[in-house]
C-alpha cells in the first residue's frame, strides 16, 4: 500500500457550539403579520396578542458540529392552525402546539470550527438588517458569512487571517496553544473581539448602517436585505495592558463605546497550592474606542476565586458581569457587587466576612450558560442539571443573587436562546433538544390540554416512541411542563411576585457521537445466503457512545434492510401499482379527508413481459385478473387514481382504460384513427406521470399527449398540448407536478402574486374543499437538455431554463426572447469542439420528477437522472429580485409573444432552485431500450415520506426537516419494482419485486430513527460505555459500562490505603460533617447484551471490584496445552485506581460463556484471575497465546486450562499501552506517549523481539495494520487529528538498518480517532459480472474508523494509476470549486505536529471528501478539468464509484 484514499461515510453529530442571530431573515420581517410579497423564509405569524406578549420573532440557530456548519429555523405551529392532524411532540404550550427545526443550509467546511459569534445589528423588532455569522478557526483564521437570498445559502463577506510569517510575532515564540481563537461580539453591534494566541485580541470594528457602501444602499432602498458587516480590524496586545494569562472576556451593555471585560490570572495556581495561594483572577474593563484604536483601563475588580473561569454580560436595565466559578457565583459592575457560594468549598477573599450561601450544594465547573430574561440566566451543569439564577435588583442596584434548581436534562456543552420562548441545549455527549419555555409572575396558567407531570428533559427517549407519536401518548412522551417557583422574600422589591417557569422539549436533533469504540456484528435479520454486496448488509457496527446518563450503544447500520412480511417468486415482473376503490364514496369533505388518510388499497396491478395481472388486496391478496375489465393482454406502462380516488387509470402500450373498481368505463386508444397497420412506433407509451384529473403520456418518438379528465361526468379525452402541436423538439423526460398543501407554493414565486394570494385568502373561509386543489404544472425536459415548465391545462410556459442537464448550482428563469439564438450558437460550437474532447452531446435527462411533500413550509425538489446514472437534485428556493430586471423581460416578450400581456404576468420570475449534494448513493448506467420508471414517491411509510429510487443501485431518499437523507437498500440487489401497499395486514407498508423475480412484501423498522446520515437505534444504558467486542459464536457483545455511585467519603478514603502496607488512617483533618458527605464514583461492570429486536437484554453482568476499573475486554481464543484443544475465552483486563500513594496492580480475568441449550440462558463462568503489577491495558491472543500488557511489560503467556504461565516478554520502554494489534505473528504496539513499536514473535526460540519502531514522539489514540495485497503498513492516530502511516523496511538505508518505521503518508482528519477497524474490501468486479474477479489485489483490506466526533470513516489502498490521477484531480479541484468561508483544503489537511519536530512525509492519501465536489461543478467544467489531467469524465467517476463500492462495508 503505497497510496490510500481518506473517505468520510458519516459526518460528525456531536454539536460543539451554537449561536442564534437573525441570518436568514431579519426582525421585522419575522415580526410581522404575513407580508404580501411573503418570503418562503419568514414564518406567517398570525397577529395574536395574549399573555406574555405572544412568541416574538424568532432567530436562526447555527450550530457546528467538527467541520459541519448547519443554519436552521425555528418553524413554529400555531395552536388552532389546520394541522395535518398528528400531534406535535411536547403538548400545547403558550398557544403553540408544536415547533421544529428546519434546515436552511448545511456546508462542511475545510477547517474545525473553534468558536463563533453573531454580529447584530442596532435595531428593535423593527430592524430591516440582519445579522452575520463570525467564525474563528485554529490558529487565527477568521472568517464573516452572512446569508445571500439569491443564492439561497451563506457568501463570505470578508476574511481577516493573523498567521504565517508576518504574523508570527504575535505568538511570541510560543508554537502550541491550549484553546483556539474566541470569538465574542458587541451586544450593540458595533465591534467584535477574538482572542487568539492567548493574549492578542483582534477588534473587528463593524460597519455603521449609516455609511454602507455605495451598492448595498440601492440594493436596500430596491428591498434587498443587507447583512451587517465588518469594515476593519485591528489589534490589541493584552500583554501590554499587563495581563499574562486570559481565561475569558465578553463585552457587557450599556456603555456608549464598547466595553470589554477580561478574566485574566495574575499569577498561576492550582488545588494544590490554594493555601498558600488564592483568588487569585481579576477583571478589568477596558473602553474600547474603535476610531482611537487604544484601550482605555475604567474599571477593575482584584481578588477572585483561582476556579473562575467564565463571563457572563448582564443584560440591559441591569447591566454588569457575571463571574461563575467552580464554587462561587459573582456580580460585578462599577457601582455594586455581590456574591453566592455554591458549596462548603466556597472562601471569601479574606475569610472575615461569610458569603451567603445558595439553599442547596452543586458544583458549577464546566457549566454553560444563557440568558432567559433580562434577569433569569440558565445554567446547565456537569450532571446536566438546569439551574435557574435570578438577579435580585432594585433600579440598576443588584442586591443579591438567588439560585434554584429545574429540571434535570442533557449534558450540554453550549446554549443558545432562540427569541423569547426557545432555547437551545447543544450537546457533545446525548442529544440536543430544542426547549420552549414561557414564564409568568404569580401562578402560571396551564392550558387545559396540557397535563402537570414531573419529569426531566431527557432527550434519549425510546426512538420508536418518538416517531409515532399517537394522540394518546403525545402528552405522557415529554415532560410537559412543570412549574418552578422562584421566591424571592425581600419584602420592599418590587418583583417580589413570584415568578414561574414550564419547560417542553419541541425537538431534538440525534447524535451518535462521541464513539470511543465500536464492534462489527450481524444484525439481526441477517440473510445467511447473501453473496456479494448485498451480503454487506447483514453486518451493523454497535459503538460506545455518550457518557454518564447519556451513555448509549448506538447500532449503526449504513443500509436499510426492511422487515420482510412475506414472500413470493414472480419472475418476469416489469412493474406493479396499487390503487385505490371505494364503492359508495361520501361526498362530505371531512369524511373524505378523514377517509383518504388511512385508506386501505383496493387492487394491485402487476405488470410482466407480456401480460398484466391484477391482485386484489383485502385480507389476502387474491387473483382476480380473469374477473375484472383491465387490459390483461400486455403490459402496463403506468396505474393510478383519478377523480378524488373513484375511478382507476391503467395506461398500456396503445391506449388506456377508465375503471370504475372492476369496470370498464372508457377505453381510450392512442395514436389516431387510422387503421392498424399504419400504427407505427410514434403511438407507443413510454412514460405516464398521474396527477388527477390529469395524465401526462410521453411516446416513443418523443411527442406529449395529455388525458384531461373532467371530475363531473368522470370522462377522459385526449389532447396534444398547443406548445407541442408544431413543435420539432423531442422531450426525453417529462412529469407532472402537482402544487398543493396548505398554501400553493409555486404561485408565491409569480410576479402577479399578491393577486393569487389575496383572493385565495378570501375564498379561503367559504369552502376548504376549494383550497385543496392547489396547482398543477407540467415539467418537461427536452433532447437538447433544456428544462421547461408549463402550467396545466393552459401549456404556458412559466419557466425555462437553457442547460439543465450540465447541472449549475443554480437554476433561474432565463427570459423568453433571447434563448432561441443562444441555443442555435451554443450547438455549433459543440458540434465544433466534440472532436477534442468527450462529448456531452449524448447526455439527456431519463426521468424526471418534481415533489413536494407535506409540510406547512415545505418547498418543491427537483430530480432528474441523466443516461449515465448521475442524479441532479434540486431545492427549490424563492428570490424576488431588484425590480430593474422585469421591465427587461417585459419588453422582450411583448416583441415576441402575440399574448404578451398574459404570459409575461404569469412567469415565475422569482422561482429558482438550489443543487443539493446527494452523499452515498452509487450511480449506475441506465440503458437506453429501458424505460422503467425508477423513482417512486411515498407519503408515509411507516410515518416516513420520500422517495424510492429503484435500479441496481436502490436507495431510499427521505426528508426530514426538509433536508434529504439518503439510505441504500443493499440486500436484495438491484431492483426492478417498487410500491406502496396500505392494507389490514401491512399497515403502511411497501412492496418490491427484486431483478431476480422474488416479490416482497414488507415493512420499515420502526426501531431505527432515520433523520441521520446512517439509521441509528440508540440504546440507553444509563451509564458510560467505555470498550465493547464482538463473541460471533454467540452473537453477543460483552462490554464494559461505568455507572456513577454515591459512597461516604470514609468508605472513598480507606479504599485509598495500600492493603499490604496497612497503614490506619488519620481522621484529625476531616470535621464530623465532612466524613458523613457522600461522593461520587465510578464502579466498574462488564454487561454482556444480547441483540434483539426491541431494546437490547442484558443477558450477564460481571461486576468489579470496589476501586477496580476494567479497561479492556476481548474475545480471545487460546490454544489449551493440556487437552490440545482451541478455547474461546472472555478476557477482562482490570487496573486498581487507588490515588498516587498506592503501588499501580491490575487483574486479568478469563471467562468462558456457554449459552444453556434448553432455556437459552447465558452461563458465564470465571476460570481464571490473577493479580499482576501494573494496569492491564491492552489484551490480544496471539497464535493461541495471550498477550497481556501490564504496566511497563508486554508479556506472552501459554494456556493449560488451569493456568497462564508467561512464555516471553519484551521491555520494549512503552508508558501505557493503548493498543495492541496483531496479524500473523508480528505485533503493532502503540503508546500513549511513545509512538509505536513493531514487533515479532518466534515460536522456535520462544522470543518477542522489536524489529522496529517510530523514534517521534506520538501521543497514539488508535493504531491498526492495513494490508493491501502483500505490503503490510502500520497506521496510527494521534492526539493532534492526524493520522500516518508507517512502513518497515529494513533494506532502506534511512531506516537506520531496520530500527526505525518510514513514514508512507500522513493526513490530517480533524478528528481524534479512537478505534480502527481492519475490513476486507469488496472487489467491484464482482459485483458487476458476478464471475471470479480478475484483479490480483483480492487481499486489499480497508481500516473503518471512529472518532470522537461521531464520525465514521475509512482508509482505504489505491493502486498507483487510480492513486495519480485522483491526486492531479484534487489539485485542480482545489482551485476550481468556491471553498466557503474562504477555507483551504490543502492546509486543513496538513500534517499538525503543534510545535513539535516533525520531518513532514509524503502526501500519499487522496482525500474523498475534496474530489467529492468534481460532481457538483457543472457538466462541461468536469469534461474540461478531466481533459486538463489527461483522462475522461467516465474514468474518474468509475474510479470513484470503485471506491465507494468496495468500501460499502455496512
Amino acid at each position: 500500500m503505497s497510496y490510500a484514499a481518506y473517505k468520510m461515510m458519516h459526518w460528525p453529530t456531536t454539536i460543539d457550539t451554537c449561536v442564534s442571530g437573525f441570518v436568514t431573515h431579519s426582525r421585522s420581517e419575522s415580526a410581522q403579520a404575513p407580508q404580501l410579497h411573503t418570503d418562503d423564509l419568514d414564518s406567517d405569524w398570525p397577529s395574536r396578542r395574549r399573555r406574555g406578549g405572544g412568541i416574538g420573532p424568532t432567530p436562526n440557530l447555527i450550530v457546528a458540529s467538527g467541520n459541519v456548519l448547519e443554519l436552521y429555523v425555528v418553524r413554529v405551529q400555531e395552536e388552532g392552525a389546520r394541522s395535518s392532524g398528528e400531534l406535535k411532540r411536547g403538548g400545547v404550550m403558550d398557544g403553540v402546539a408544536g415547533a421544529s427545526l428546519e434546515l436552511v443550509c448545511h456546508y462542511r467546511l475545510h477547517g474545525n470550527v473553534e468558536s463563533m459569534g453573531v454580529l447584530s445589528v442596532e435595531g428593535g423588532d423593527d430592524s430591516r438588517r440582519r445579522d452575520s455569522i463570525i467564525i474563528a478557526f485554529k490558529d487565527a483564521k477568521i472568517s464573516v458569512l452572512e446569508f445571500d437570498d439569491s443564492i439561497h445559502g451563506l457568501r463570505t463577506s470578508s476574511m481577516h487571517c493573523f498567521e504565517g510569517p508576518d504574523w508570527r510575532h504575535l505568538k511570541r515564540g510560543r508554537e502550541s496553544f491550549a484553546r483556539g481563537p474566541l470569538v465574542k461580539v458587541d451586544p450593540q453591534g458595533r465591534c467584535g473581539g477574538v482572542l487568539v494566541y492567548d493574549l492578542q485580541m483582534i477588534i473587528l470594528k463593524a460597519a455603521q448602517a449609516g455609511s454602507a457602501l455605495v451598492q448595498d444602499e440601492d440594493a436596500f432602498s430596491s428591498g434587498a436585505a443587507i447583512s451587517a458587516h465588518i469594515a476593519s480590524s485591528y489589534i490589541i496586545n493584552l500583554r501590554d495592558l499587563d495581563m499574562k494569562h486570559v481565561k475569558d472576556f465578553i463585552f457587557v451593555h450599556d456603555y456608549i463605546e464598547p466595553v470589554v471585560v477580561v478574566l485574566h490570572e495574575r499569577e498561576l495556581t492550582w488545588a494544590g497550592r490554594v493555601v498558600w495561594k488564592h483568588h487569585t483572577c481579576m477583571i478589568s474593563a477596558l473602553s474600547i474606542s474603535t476610531t482611537l484604536k487604544q484601550p482605555t483601563l475604567i474599571w477593575s475588580i482584584g481578588n477572585l476565586p483561582h476556579d473562575a473561569y467564565k463571563l457572563l454580560a448582564v443584560p440591559s436595565p441591569i447591566g454588569g458581569v457575571l463571574v461563575i466559578g467552580a464554587n462561587t457565583i459573582h456580580y460585578h459592575s462599577e457601582s455594586a457587587s455581590c456574591a453566592l457560594a455554591l458549596n462548603s468549598y466556597a472562601a471569601s477573599a479574606d475569610s472575615s466576612q461569610e458569603l451567603p450561601r445558595a439553599t442547596f450544594s452543586v458544583e458549577l465547573d464546566a457549566a454553560s450558560a444563557t440568558w432567559l430574561l433580562k434577569d433569569v440566566a440558565l445554567l446547565s451543569t456537569k450532571t446536566g442539571e438546569l439551574l435557574l439564577l435570578t438577579l435580585v435588583y432594585d433600579g440598576r442596584v443588584v442586591q443579591r443573587l438567588d439560585l434554584s434548581k429545574s429540571k434535570a436534562s442533557v449534558l450540554t456543552s453550549d446554549i443558545a436562546t432562540l427569541g423569547n420562548s426557545f432555547f437551545f441545549l447543544g450537546s457533545r455527549l446525548g442529544d440536543s433538544l430544542l426547549v420552549q419555555f414561557t414564564s409568568g409572575l404569580g401562578s402560571s396558567v396551564l392550558s387545559p390540554g396540557l397535563k402537570e407531570e414531573v419529569g426531566d428533559i431527557e432527550g434519549d427517549v425510546p426512538s420508536a416512541k418518538r416517531l409515532k407519536v399517537s394522540s394518546s401518548d403525545a402528552l405522557q412522551d415529554m415532560v410537559s411542563g412543570e412549574e418552578l417557583s422562584l421566591y424571592s422574600s425581600a419584602p420592599n422589591n418590587a418583583e417580589s411576585s413570584q415568578k414561574t417557569f414550564s419547560f417542553t422539549v419541541r425537538d431534538s436533533l440525534t447524535n451518535v457521537g462521541p464513539l470511543k469504540d465500536f464492534a462489527y456484528g450481524l444484525r439481526i435479520n441477517a440473510d445467511a445466503n447473501a453473496s456479494g454486496i448485498s451480503k454487506q448488509s447483514n453486518y451493523e457496527l454497535v459503538c460506545c457512545s455518550g457518557h454518564g446518563k447519556n451513555g448509549a450503544l448506538c447500532v449503526l447500520q449504513q443500509s436499510i434492510r426492511p422487515e420482510m412480511i412475506t414472500e413470493v417468486e414472480l419472475p418476469g415482473c416489469k412493474g406493479i401499482w396499487t390503487v385505490y376503490h371505494k364503492n359508495a364514496r361520501s361526498h362530505s369533505v371531512d369524511s373524505l379527508k378523514m377517509a383518504l388518510d388511512d385508506e386501505y388499497h383496493a387492487y394491485l396491478i402487476i405488470s410482466m413481459e407480456a401480460r398484466t395481472m391484477v391482485l386484489e388486496t383485502a385480507d389476502h391478496l387474491t387473483e382476480v385478473t380473469e374477473s375484472v375489465d383491465y387490459f390483461v393482454q400486455g403490459r402496463t406502462i403506468a396505474a393510478g387514481n383519478l377523480f378524488g380516488r373513484r375511478r382507476v387509470v391503467q395506461v398500456f402500450e396503445r391506449g388506456a382504460r377508465i375503471l370504475d373498481g372492476s369496470f370498464m368505463t372508457q377505453d381510450l386508444s392512442f395514436g389516431g384513427s387510422s387503421s392498424e397497420t399504419s400504427r407505427s412506433e410514434s403511438s407507443t407509451v413510454m412514460h405516464v406521470s398521474i396527477v388527477d384529473p390529469y395524465v401526462l403520456v410521453r411516446m416513443a418518438d418523443g411527442s406529449i399527449q395529455i388525458l384531461v379528465g373532467d371530475p363531473s361526468s368522470c370522462m377522459v379525452s385526449v389532447n396534444t398540448p398547443s406548445a407541442f402541436q408544431s413543435s420539432t423538439k423531442s422531450v426525453s423526460a417529462c412529469t407532472l407536478y402537482h402544487d398543493k398543501g396548505p398554501e400553493p407554493w409555486l404561485r408565491k414565486t409569480s410576479t402577479d402574486a399578491w393577486l393569487s394570494t389575496g383572493i385565495s385568502e378570501a375564498i379561503d373561509g367559504a369552502d376548504s374543499g376549494a383550497h385543496e386543489q392547489g396547482d398543477i404544472y407540467c415539467v418537461v425536459c427536452y433532447e437538447t437538455g433544456a428544462l421547461e415548465i408549463f402550467d396545466v391545462p393552459n401549456f404556458n410556459s412559466v419557466f425555462f431554463v437553457d442547460k439543465f442537464v450540465s447541472g449549475k448550482t443554480h437554476l433561474l428563469d432565463t427570459c423568453m426572447g433571447e434563448p432561441a439564438k443562444d441555443m442555435m450558437k451554443g450547438m455549433n460550437e459543440e458540434v465544433a469542439g466534440a472532436g477534442r474532447k468527450e462529448s456531452t452531446q449524448n447526455m439527456k435527462v431519463v426521468e424526471l420528477a418534481m415533489l413536494r411533500w407535506s409540510g406547512h413550509h415545505s418547498r418543491p425538489f427537483l430530480f432528474g437522472i441523466l443516461t449515465d446514472g448521475t442524479i441532479l437534485c434540486y431545492h427549490a428556493y424563492l428570490f424576488e429580485g431588484p425590480d430593474g430586471t422585469s421591465k427587461l423581460e417585459d419588453s422582450v416578450s411583448a416583441q415576441n409573444s402575440v399574448g404578451a400581456s398574459s404570459i409575461s404576468a404569469s412567469r415565475l420570475r422569482n422561482l429558482r432552485f438550489v443543487r443539493i449534494p446527494l452523499d452515498t448513493y452509487t450511480r449506475e448506467e441506465t440503458s437506453s431500450e429501458t424505460s422503467c420508471q425508477r423513482i417512486t414517491t411515498f407519503k408515509n411509510i411507516s410515518g416516513y415520506q420520500g422517495f424510492f429510487l429503484s435500479g441496481s443501485r436502490p436507495a431510499w431518499f427521505m426528508v426530514f426537516r426538509e433536508r434529504l437523507r439518503v439510505h441504500p437498500q443493499l440486500c436484495d440487489g438491484s431492483i426492478v419494482a417498487f410500491t406502496v401497499l396500505h392494507t389490514v395486514n401491512c399497515n403502511h407498508g411497501l412492496i418490491y419485486v427484486t431483478s431476480q423475480g422474488n416479490l416482497k412484501i414488507c415493512q420499515l423498522s420502526s426501531i431505527s430513527s432515520y433523520d441521520n446520515y446512517w439509521p441509528v437505534q440508540k440504546i440507553p444504558l444509563k451509564g458510560t460505555p467505555h470498550q465493547v467486542t464482538y463473541f460471533a459464536e454467540r452473537n453477543l457483545y460483552p462490554l464494559i459500562v461505568s455507572v456513577p455511585v454515591q459512597k461516604p467519603v470514609n468508605q472513598v478514603l480507606s479504599s485509598l490505603v495500600d492493603q499490604e502496607v496497612g497503614h490506619q488512617i488519620e481522621n484529625h483533618n476531616l470535621s464530623s460533617d465532612e466524613i458523613h458527605r457522600t461522593y461520587s464514583v465510578d464502579e466498574f461492570e462488564v454487561r454482556i447484551l444480547e441483540p434483539s429486536n426491541g431494546p437490547w437484554q442484558v443477558k450477564a453482568t460481571i461486576p468489579m471490584q470496589t476501586a477496580e476499573n476494567a479497561l479492556t475486554v476481548r474475545m480471545v481464543t487460546l490454544f489449551n496445552t493440556s487437552t490440545k484443544e482451541n478455547e474461546t475465552l472472555l478476557a477482562v483486563g482490570t487496573a486498581y485506581v487507588q490515588g498516587e500513594d498506592v503501588a499501580g496492580r491490575g487483574r486479568i480475568l478469563l471467562f468462558s460463556v456457554v449459552k444453556n441449550p434448553e432455556n437459552s440462558q447465558i452461563l458465564v463462568s470465571e476460570v481464571y484471575s490473577k493479580e499482576l503489577k501494573g494496569a492491564i491495558s491492552a489484551l490480544a491472543s496471539l497464535q493461541g497465546h495471550l498477550l497481556i500488557a501490564s504496566g511497563p511489560k508486554i508479556i506472552l503467556h501459554k494456556w493449560t486450562g488451569t493456568e497462564l504461565t508467561g512464555v516471553a516478554f519484551s521491555d520494549a520502554p512503552p508508558l501505557y499501552v493503548v493498543s495492541l494489534n496483531i496479524v500473523k505473528n508480528f505485533i503493532l504496539l502503540g503508546d500513549i506517549h511513545k509512538s509505536i513499536y513493531f514487533l515479532s514473535w518466534k515460536e522456535q526460540g520462544a522470543q518477542l523481539s522489536l524489529l522496529a519502531k517510530d523514534f517521534g514522539s506520538l501521543d497514539c489514540f488508535s493504531t491498526e495494520f492495513l494490508i493491501d495485497g502483500s505490503t503490510l503498513s502500520l497506521v496510527v492516530a494521534d492526539e493532534q487529528k492526524n493520522v500516518q502511516i508507517f512502513y518497515y523496511a529494513p533494506k532502506m538505508s534511512e531506516s537506520w538498518k531496520g530500527q526505525k518505521l518510514l513514514s508512507r503518508a500522513e493526513f490530517h482528519v480533524g478528528a481524534l480517532v479512537t478505534k480502527f477497524m481492519r475490513l476486507q474490501m469488496l472487489s467491484p468486479s464482482l459485483d458487476r459480472s458476478g464471475a471470479a474477479p480478475v484483479s490480483d489485489k483480492t487481499n486489499r483490506f480497508a481500516l473503518l474508523f471512529a472518532t470522537l466526533d461521531g464520525s465514521i470513516g475509512c482508509i482505504a489502498p489505491l493502486d498507483e494509476l487510480t492513486f495519480r490521477r485522483l491526486q492531479s484531480l484534487q489539485k485542480k479541484l482545489v482551485d476550481a470549486v468556491p471553498h466557503v468561508a474562504g477555507l483551504n483544503p490543502k492546509s486543513f489537511r496538513q500534517f499538525r505536529s503543534d510545535g513539535k519536530a516533525h520531518r513532514p512525509g509524503p502526501e500519499s492519501i487522496v482525500d474523498c471528501e475534496m474530489l467529492s465536489y468534481y460532481e457538483m461543478i457543472p457538466l462541461e467544467e468536469q469534461v474540461e478539468i478531466a481533459q486538463q489531467i489527461g483522462t475522461t469524465r467516465a474514468q474518474i467517476l468509475s474510479n470513484l464509484n470503485d471506491l465507494t463500492l468496495g468500501t460499502s462495508f455496512l
